[in-house]
């Protein structure tokens, strides 16, 4: 009985459905069919609507990539891949047969002949990878050479008449132009966002802190946008996007994301294209940013320029008359704005070649003229030992309340374990106060003081000494921590 109740009901239902169905087609009969919708203006009272042109023509440019690498199943180690913009996938078996790692980043095609660019890290440690583009057709791709310390890589794929993007020139990027990033983020496919530029010349340490000089944008990037391009409304490519910073366990874009300079990847691809390998300038120093403290301790007009913590012997700034205390203000003519800037300035100069470094000693202007060397690409950039014995022997201390500390003179024994220059001088920090002034500097024990506004101290007296005289004026301390030369800023 059931069942037929419900089989009625069901004719009803498709009777009045029926019935309606029919009215609305009579209603309709006067109605004209719709005509095709003209395309939206891209620019109404003088303010763009539409993004549309510049992503038809840069997006087919715009790559998926694909890498893998075979491991042995036993491997607990890291994946090759150099960041978390990948996914692993094992396959676990008894008799140790490979397993495969997969990674999925972005790429730009940068001529019709198929060059493309992408990070370092998105074809870190592969052994095949493969170019996806837009029109659904794939390529295996060979790399021309990589360079760990920009995060590039340079493939080659073999096409003919490819789409490519222009480079264009990010200098004259300014903070606040309109810009499109595009890539294939979290696997979903290609996508395209806008924002700003938000900065120029960033450093994030989140890499090697090797050269660093990042756009950043609060154009939305994802996981999976490594690689991928960033682009100006002309549709002139002006970065390769790299890094986010991600906020929550998800990993999410917070509107902070950072690309890498086309200026600097032109450069790069060149010389991987010519030579498969990158050759940077080197002056031989260490520099240091400066603060506004810094600034009124040494009597600087500004924060501007490089500080020259230590000149290495032998070096190309030491047979040209660096001398330590030096503060390098330009190169070449050009500004220095700080410390990053000079040295990335000084790594895109290739070896050999001759600079003009404009710099302020003792409150004079002077001119010297460089011939950079060559840098080591094999050597650690900034990386050190740990101290591992920072207490100095106890008893004998000297407290500066002042300074927050206990110091004592450096030995010869202690200079030695330290990795103090011998016959340097100076005085050894044994206890810190982690309330007072210098723990709020970053000072530890094991650290040596060698220098206070510029002059050597060797004893209690030379500390005290330095300290009355600098009055209300904060004090520049030359310290050695850790196998490197800093200057510290610090307010008694």
């Amino acid at each position: 009985m059931s069942i037929n109740k419900f089989v009625i009901g069901a004719a009803m239902a498709m009777v009045v459905v029926g019935a309606g169905c029919r009215t609305n087609l009579l209603q309709m009969e006067d109605v004209p069919p719709p005509t095709k919708s003209e395309p939206i203006p891209l620019v109404v009272d003088g303010t763009r609507t539409s993004y549309a042109d510049v992503v038809e023509r840069t997006s087919p440019a715009v790559v998926r990539i694909e890498a893998s690498r075979r491991e042995k199943a036993q491997s607990r180690g890291p994946m090759p891949f150099g960041d978390d913009f990948f996914r692993q996938f094992q396959i676990p078996r008894p008799d140790q047969r490979p397993q495969i790692e997969r990674g999925v980043g972005s790429g730009v095609i940068v001529d019709s002949a198929g060059t493309v660019m992408t990070n370092f890290h998105v074809v870190e440690g592969a052994d095949k990878i493969t170019v996806l583009t837009n029109d659904n057709k794939s390529y295996e791709a060979k790399i021309v050479g990589t360079d760990a310390p920009s995060d590039l890589a340079v493939l080659k794929i073999e096409g003919a008449e490819l789409p490519s993007l222009k480079l264009g020139d990010s200098d004259s990027v300014r903070v606040g132009d309109i810009v499109l990033a595009i890539g294939n983020p979290l696997g979903i496919g290609q996508t395209v966002t806008a924002g700003i530029i938000s900065a120029k010349g960033r450093r994030t340490g989140l890499g090697d802190g090797s050269f660093e000089d990042f756009l950043q944008t609060d154009a939305p990037i994802n996981r999976g946008n490594s690689g991928g391009a960033l682009v100006n409304l002309n549709g002139e490519l002006i970065g390769i996007n790299s890094q986010i910073l991600s906020g929550g366990p998800g990993g999410g874009n917070i509107g902070i994301a950072f690309s890498i300079p086309s200026n600097m990847a032109r450069s790069i691809m060149e010389q991987l294209l010519k030579d498969g390998k990158v050759r940077r300038g080197r002056l031989g120093v260490n520099i240091q940013s400066i603060t506004d403290d810094t600034a009124k301790a040494i009597g600087l007009p500004d924060t501007s320029g490089a500080l020259v913590s230590n000149v290495q012997s032998g070096s190309a700034a030491d047979k040209a008359g660096v001398k330590r205390n030096d503060v390098i203000r330009a190169i070449n003519g050009e500004k220095v704005e700080d410390s990053n800037a000079l040295r990335n300035k000084v790594a895109g100069t290739l070896p050999g070649t001759e600079v003009k470094l404009s710099i302020l000693r003792d409150g004079k202007e002077m001119e010297v003229t460089v011939t950079l060397d060559e840098l080591d690409p094999n050597s650690s950039v900034g990386t050190t030992e740990p101290d591992s014995g920072g207490n100095t022997r106890p008893g004998a201390e000297n407290q500066s309340g002042k300074l927050g500390i206990s110091l004592e003179p450096l030995t010869a024994a202690t200079a030695k374990r330290l990795g103090v220059e011998e016959g340097a001088g100076g005085m050894v920090i044994t206890k810190v106060n982690p309330d007072g002034p210098a723990a709020e500097a970053g000072l530890s024990e094991g650290d040596v003081i060698l220098e206070i506004n510029r002059n050597s101290v060797k004893s209690m007296g030379d500390v005290n000494s330095a300290i009355e005289s600098a009055g209300d004026r904060p004090l520049l301390l030359l310290v050695s921590s850790r196998g490197q030369t800093v200057f510290v800023t610090i307010r008694p």
